[in-house]
């Protein structure tokens, strides 16, 4: 028993650094800092989308980023049509974009990117910018990345917003899980001077990139696996707070679950592969975006486990007999409770949202994210592994005027 209790005394500790870890690194968000300037060059860009059967949605996004305020002759957008049977690049040449026809080795949107990177490499342009089909983009948001390329950035990420965040209690909840990814993770390091994180849409890598450093996604989660490369590479990654994708956010509980079920799997497999890298290049290099890239890739384990001994704990003291503080252990709760509402309001606010279209996700966030722990669970014990990715059906039929004149943001 001695044993066991050290070993719950061990995960408690690093439990609480691991949480003190993103309260102080968190809390530059907080920090005063200015925005990108603008550029004076202006660069050419290739627009990538992924898609697979997505004819009910990817109209809207073409046509808003044929409202960009860019020079119309210095981008162009290319589809790749990722094995489609409906009338996806029907579509797309309805609308000006240009297709790339997938085939039968496209399994995951880590391969339909490398594909279309290769199409490109001898082109013309000198940047690529990645939206999901579901995507809507803002009208300054290529002229956002333009000014973070005469920044020096070669990878930047954009914010990313949700097109639906009062639809259901679930799209809610993402939604504001987005807002604090944006927030009080990527905003905080910026603030802090250090690298960000890619975050799956709306983000930028330059041709010079991808010819240095290739691409070849090996896991579920190619934004996280390419932010990992990053952090070994020491490629600082910018994040553009005002080049805006707007986000379709799934509505049911199922669908979320087989998403972050992908999510969670993809941590796990950069964790296995890259873990060992970030700590060695951490230690020899003294680089902060390598830890910083470890403390996120552990995150499902820790909080597995922190969950985990919180219930061993209890179960410990039941069975031997001893006195059960209900109202401390309930007190526990109801505070983090209460931190995570009080959160999630700071989120919404500091990103000049209507709290009113975020009510349902401020009160159900802590049972959302509980609800990622069996997720978690089965990702770390390699029960839930899978090698391919599964598509999440996509239908809100929104345009950029409607989003803007919500000013959701």
């Amino acid at each position: 028993m001695k044993v066991v209790l050290d070993v719950l005394k061990f995960i408690d500790i690093f439990t609480l650094a691991y949480l003190i870890y993103y309260i102080i690194t968190g809390l530059y968000a907080l920090k005063s800092r200015s925005k990108i300037s603008s550029g004076d060059k202006k660069h050419t860009f290739a627009v990538i989308i992924p898609a697979r059967n997505e004819e009910k949605v990817i109209a809207n996004l073409l046509k808003s980023l044929k409202t960009q305020n860019y020079p119309k002759e210095l981008y162009d957008v290319f589809v790749v049509a990722n094995n489609c049977t409906d009338k996806t690049s029907e579509i797309a040449l309805s609308l000006d974009a240009n297709v790339i026809e997938g085939n039968e080795n496209i399994k995951s949107k880590g391969d339909a990117l490398k594909l279309a990177f290769t199409k490109l490499k001898n082109s013309k342009y000198e940047s690529f910018v990645i939206f999901d089909a579901d995507n809507i983009v803002h009208p300054e948001f290529i002229n956002k990345m333009n000014d973070a390329m005469c920044a020096g950035y070669e990878i930047a990420q954009g914010f990313r917003d949700s097109k639906n965040p009062s639809d259901t209690w679930v799209s809610s909840c993402y939604s504001i899980h987005y807002l604090i990814h944006n927030i009080f993770l990527n905003k905080a390091r910026r603030n802090l001077g250090k690298s960000s994180f890619i975050n799956g849409t709306g983000f930028m890598v330059t041709k010079s990139f991808i010819e240095k450093r290739g691409y070849d996604s090996k896991t579920l989660t190619e934004d996280i696996e390419m932010t990992v490369k990053c952090s070994l590479y020491q490629e600082k990654i910018g994040f553009v707070e005002d080049a805006i994708t707007y986000d379709e956010q799934v509505t049911t509980f199922n669908e979320s679950w087989r998403q972050r079920k992908r999510w969670s799997i993809g941590t796990v497999q950069c964790f296995k592969i890259y873990s060992r890298k970030l700590i060695k290049k951490g230690i020899r290099s003294q680089e902060f975006s390598c830890m910083d890239s470890f403390v996120f890739l552990v995150s499902p384990i820790i909080q597995f486990l922190g969950i985990l001994s919180y219930i061993l704990h209890f179960m410990i003291s039941f069975a031997k007999g001893q006195n059960i503080d209900y109202l401390s252990k309930g007190s526990i709760i109801l505070i983090g409770y209460l931190i995570s509402v009080a959160l999630s309001i700071a989120a919404v606010k500091m990103s000049k949202k209507h709290i009113k279209a975020y009510i349902k996700g401020i009160f159900m966030l802590p049972v959302f994210v509980l609800s990622w722990m069996p997720i978690n669970l089965l990702a770390c014990i390699g029960k839930a592994q899978t090698d391919k990715w599964e598509k999440i059906e996509h239908t809100k039929d929104v345009t950029i005027d409607k989003i803007l004149e919500k000013s959701y943001k």
